[in-house]
C-alpha cells in the first residue's frame, strides 16, 4: 500500500519515568470548580458535568513557547489537572475508573476568550476558542501511584503575579466521576488526556508574559507567550 502522504507522527509527552506518553485524543471538562463556573456566570448547583473536545496537535508537551493565535484579542490562562488514560473502557462505573488511569500532570487550557463570548452568545460551539493549535502545554506525566487527585494545592502565576489559586478538593466532579461520566459517551482508550477544569482567577496574557502553572505533587510547569502568530 502506497500513502499519498507521510502521516503526522504522535505527539509524544515525557513521563516520570523516562518514557514517552503518544497522544491520541482531548476531553476538557468545563466549568468543574464551582467559583470559576460563577466566573464565568453560571450555576455550577444545577449543572451536571460536560466537555469538549480537542485535537492532539494542541498539546504542547513540557511548555516552553507558545505562539500568540491569531483571530483573538483576549488570549486567556488557564491552570488544569490532566488525566493521563492509559486503559480501555466504556461504560466504566466510579469505582473502577481509577484502573484506566496511567498518570496525571499539569496542564494549560489557552482559550480564545473573545470567541468563546461570541460563540456562547449566539448558542454556537466553542471549536475556535478552545480547540486551538498548540494551545494546551502539557508538563511531564507522573504516575498515578501515589498521586491524590482530590487534594492539593492548584495555582498559576503570570510575571511572579498569583492569578490562580485553588484546590483539587473544590472539583465538583471527581477524577473518577468524570472519566465515568466520558465512558458513556465514548470508549476511552490509552493515549486520552482529561483536562479536568480550572479554579478561578482566570485572565489575559499578552506577548512576553511568562506563566507558571502548578499542581501539589506534579511540580511546575513554564510557558512564555510568543509573538502573534503569522
Amino acid at each position: 500500500m502506497t500513502l499519498t502522504f507521510e502521516p503526522t507522527p504522535p505527539l509524544l509527552v515525557p513521563t516520570v519515568g523516562g518514557d514517552d506518553f503518544p497522544v491520541r485524543r482531548l476531553f476538557c471538562i468545563g466549568r468543574n470548580y464551582a467559583d470559576h463556573a460563577r466566573e464565568m456566570g453560571a450555576d455550577p448547583d444545577r449543572e451536571p458535568p460536560f466537555f469538549f473536545t480537542a485535537w492532539a496537535e494542541t498539546v504542547v508537551a513540557g511548555g516552553g513557547t507558545l505562539p500568540y493565535p491569531p483571530g483573538t484579542a483576549d488570549y486567556h490562562h488557564e491552570v488544569e489537572l490532566v488525566v493521563a488514560i492509559g486503559g480501555s473502557g466504556r461504560d466504566v462505573p466510579v469505582a473502577e475508573a481509577a484502573g484506566l488511569i496511567y498518570g496525571y500532570a499539569v496542564g494549560l487550557d489557552m482559550t480564545r476568550r473573545d470567541l468563546q463570548a461570541a460563540a456562547k452568545s449566539a448558542g454556537r460551539p466553542w471549536d475556535t476558542a478552545k480547540n486551538v493549535e498548540r494551545s494546551k502545554p502539557v508538563g511531564t506525566i507522573h504516575p498515578a501511584a501515589g498521586f491524590d487527585p482530590g487534594a492539593g494545592a492548584i495555582t498559576l502565576s503570570v510575571n511572579g503575579e498569583r492569578r490562580q489559586t485553588g484546590d483539587l478538593s473544590d472539583q465538583i466532579w471527581s477524577v473518577p466521576e468524570v472519566i465515568a461520566h466520558i465512558s458513556t459517551l465514548y470508549r476511552l482508550q490509552p493515549g486520552d488526556l482529561i483536562f479536568t477544569g480550572t479554579p478561578a482567577g482566570v485572565g489575559p496574557v499578552v506577548p512576553g508574559d511568562t506563566i507558571v502553572a502548578a499542581i501539589a505533587g506534579l511540580g511546575d510547569l513554564t510557558v512564555t507567550i510568543g509573538p502573534v502568530e503569522a
